[in-house]
């Protein structure tokens, strides 16, 4: 419902705005720039740090605009002697105990009271007092902590609690002695780095980045997340070739996810440079042999003579983790060069169904946010769609949406729920049958393990909906309930009722995979109907490669699939090409390079091009990704017309023109029949999972980054926090002996900031 629209009068010039609008947004969002350090838009309002006052007419005092709220005709001065007197003598209690080390802060050229501080140019400090010192430590293998550079805005505290849940971070003590801390010492948590994130100084860091670089001798390229399929905005660093940090977007240009990262999109990049990296072509001349490296002329024109004595018995296998410009290019190998359709997509779980069966459009992430319903069938977000999760807990906490959760384990979120569905482990499926057959709802409610009247409470709940309802689906699902729930969403709208779907797909592209390849068949089927094989990335399950004839695979790092490989070729990574995701919201994404192909790498179009030629297709000697990003749209109907100039607002991606439309899905509905008679559901699932068991699991790429194995490990606690916990701890958490005497002799004078005020 739209608000009622007002003038509102500042610094002489009349501004139109919205009723209820915060009056610091209203001044930002009009070029009038308004100190302030405590104030975080969309966060509960703390109105500590007293650096936002103005002036109100007929108001006696000077006010905080983190706390006002426009009405019409309201006088507003921000700007007077006045003002600024208050504003330095803020400015002035702030730096009563921070510590003047901007040339040694990580934070230095980009922290926020340095900023406000440099504006005025001559702030005096008076007091006389020794400052409050404390000495720097760790509170996690990657949150590291100056505490004496705190100036208690508490962003992070309400990040903490409002944006991931946790609480894990809190303020301790009370008046000149407060400190912001963790319960004994140490971060138990998901570790995701918002609070480094958000914090105006350097007091929370970075510990994979910390001291590595300044800020300022980084170029930063803005680009899209490699791992969550929720599309998550960053700002990669990179300098000489080698990326140094990552940060949100909206440290430099607004971004869809704000300033929020999860601790694999923030922290795992270290695999971009790592010494592992394949760094040439290899070649196994002899079935079991060793491999040889290569040239790229050679790798080519082995793979192009062993390919052409196969005909059509090929298969291609594209990782969902690759750009939309090689899994399309992919897929013109398999159909116009070797002529098959043993093409398929590497993926954990299909959800090529529930998208064929649309019957309402997708959310966006913002829809999320200001949902009035939220029904999650299955699915763990917290742990694989970091920002979906974020955007549930703000809609619930901040928004006062209702929140039912569908699920055969008590995940995390569903203590944030109205209504917690608990099914038999396994019976998943059967709430899909009840979703659209209301006369079996007690033989359904048996086969789930729950009260006939918990399924009509939930009827009952989406039918009261005012407002967006968003239906959650989990890629566990079959195929066959997928497309029954995705068929059957249009029938629960209303006159005030808007429905929307939102699949939880598990990687950063599986969606685009499944938009470049819609006739792609199961790894399985493709692995049995060839005697040679294309993949580019790696197999969830590399065994069903044994005794293949010929195994070609592009990839980052020897894995379980290059074992089977005869040739190898070395992939570019995702900061070292451009290209494109498209998100779980079916928004168009940019990734753009940041540094160029480590050693010999190249992008993963690029060699599939190369081997195309080298087996004599024609192929546009011009070919670029953007090129083949204007094929795409000239192939796909969702992305027809798209082009990378269209895709330049991040902040607002675009979203593909899917299919919208009733569907006949009787099939489905058998099948799913059957299926449920024929199940055997376990037992109720009671505890649930810690947190990061799937956020900080080792995998290829997050193995790369020496801290994730101490958190994959157990997140062992050091007895000494002043020392680097890698250089207390093994990779597999074990205590390092010979490291235990020299961590035990640094003390506080060796890290305490020493010296004058």
């Amino acid at each position: 419902m739209p608000s009622e629209p007002i003038k509102v009068t500042i610094n002489g010039a009349e501004i139109e705005t919205e009723k209820g609008a915060v009056l610091i947004d209203v001044c930002r969002d009009n070029a009038v720039n308004i100190p302030s350090f405590c104030y975080y838009k969309d966060l509960e309002v703390q109105a500590s740090c007293r650096m936002c006052l103005v002036r109100i007419d007929k108001m006696p005092k000077l006010q905080t605009s983190c706390t006002i709220k426009v009405t019409d005709g309201m006088n507003v001065t921000t700007v007077s002697p006045e003002i600024e007197k208050a504003q330095r003598s803020m400015g002035e209690f702030l730096l009563a105990n921070h510590p003047l080390d901007c040339p040694v802060c990580d934070r230095g050229g980009e922290c926020e009271l340095q900023e406000v501080i440099f504006d005025w140019g001559d702030v005096e400090e008076r007091f006389t007092e020794e400052k409050n010192r404390q000495p720097e430590k760790y509170l996690s293998p990657i949150v590291a902590n100056d505490p004496q550079r705190c100036i208690l805005c508490k962003r992070c505290t309400r990040v903490c609690s409002e944006w991931m849940g946790e609480d894990a971070i809190e303020a301790g003590n009370r008046g000149a002695s407060t400190v912001i801390g963790t319960y004994g010492g140490w971060l138990n948590c998901s570790q995701c780095g918002n609070c480094i994130e958000v914090c105006p100084t350097g007091t929370l860091l970075d510990g994979v980045y910390r001291h590595e670089t300044r800020p300022w001798e980084l170029d930063q390229t803005i680009t899209t997340d490699v791992y969550s399929s929720d599309g998550m905005q960053l700002s990669m660093g990179s300098r000489g070739g080698l990326v140094h940090r990552i940060v949100a977007r909206d440290r430099y240009v607004n971004g869809l996810n704000g300033e929020f990262l999860d601790v694999k999109a923030r922290f795992a990049h270290e695999f971009i440079n790592h010494v592992d990296r394949i760094k040439t072509p290899m070649i196994r001349y002899i079935k079991g042999g060793k491999l040889i490296p290569a040239t790229w002329d050679e790798a080519a024109r082995f793979v192009a003579e062993k390919f052409g004595t196969y005909g059509n018995s090929i298969g291609v296998i594209a990782s969902p983790r690759l750009t939309n410009e090689s899994i399309f290019t992919l897929g013109v190998f398999a159909s116009e060069v070797v002529r098959t359709d043993n093409i398929a997509i590497a993926d954990k779980y299909d959800m090529s169904a529930f998208f064929a069966n649309l019957s309402v459009p997708l959310c966006t992430h913002k829809d999320i946010r200001y949902a009035s319903t939220i029904v999650l069938i299955g699915g763990e977000p917290e742990e694989e769609q970091t920002y979906t999760a974020k955007q549930v807990r703000q809609a619930v906490r901040n928004g006062g949406a209702k929140l039912i959760v569908v699920n055969d384990t008590p995940i995390r979120l569903s203590a944030k729920a109205s209504q917690f569905v608990h099914v038999n482990e396994g019976s998943i499926d059967a709430f899909a049958l009840a979703a659209v057959d209301p006369s079996s709802d007690r033989d359904i409610a048996l086969k789930m393990g729950v009260a006939a009247d918990e399924i009509d409470t939930l009827r009952k709940t989406i039918f009261e909906t005012m407002g967006d309802l968003i239906i959650m689906v989990g890629a566990e699902l079959s195929p066959d309930a997928q497309a029954v729930i995705a068929a059957n969403a249009a029938s629960l709208a209303g006159e005030d009722r808007r429905v929307l779907l939102h699949p939880l797909s598990p990687y950063n592209n599986s969606v685009g995979a499944i938009d470049m390849l819609p006739n792609a068949v199961s790894v399985d089927d493709v692995v049995k109907n060839s005697n040679a094989l294309l993949i580019a990335g790696s197999l969830q399950d590399a065994d069903v490669l044994a005794g293949k004839e010929f195994v070609v695979v592009q990839e980052l790092f020897e894995t379980e699939t290059t074992e089977h490989a005869d040739v190898i070729l070395p992939a570019a990574s995702f900061a070292e090409v451009d290209g494109t995701f498209t998100n779980n919201a079916g928004q168009v994404q940019r990734v753009r390079r940041s540094i160029e192909p480590v050693s010999r790498a190249k992008p993963d179009w690029m060699i599939t091009l190369a081997l195309a030629r080298a087996m004599g297709a024609e192929v546009e000697t011009e070919y670029s990704a953007s090129a083949i990003f204007r094929a795409i749209s000239e192939t796909i109907p969702a992305y027809e017309g798209l082009r990378y100039p269209m895709l330049k607002d991040e902040s607002n991606p675009v979203q593909v023109k899917r299919d919208i439309a009733a569907r006949g899905v009787a099939g489905n509905i058998e099948s799913l029949k059957k299926a449920v008679d024929d199940m055997q559901p376990g037992d109720k699932r009671y505890i649930t999972p810690p947190v990061g068991h799937k956020l900080h699991r080792l995998t290829t790429m997050t193995s790369k980054t020496a801290q994730f194995h101490l958190l994959a490990n157990g997140n062992p606690k050091p007895e000494n926090l002043l020392v680097a916990p890698l250089e207390q701890f093994n990779l597999d958490g074990s205590p390092r002996e010979e490291a235990k005497a020299e961590a035990a002799a640094i003390g506080l004078g060796d890290r305490s900031n020493v010296g004058g005020r």
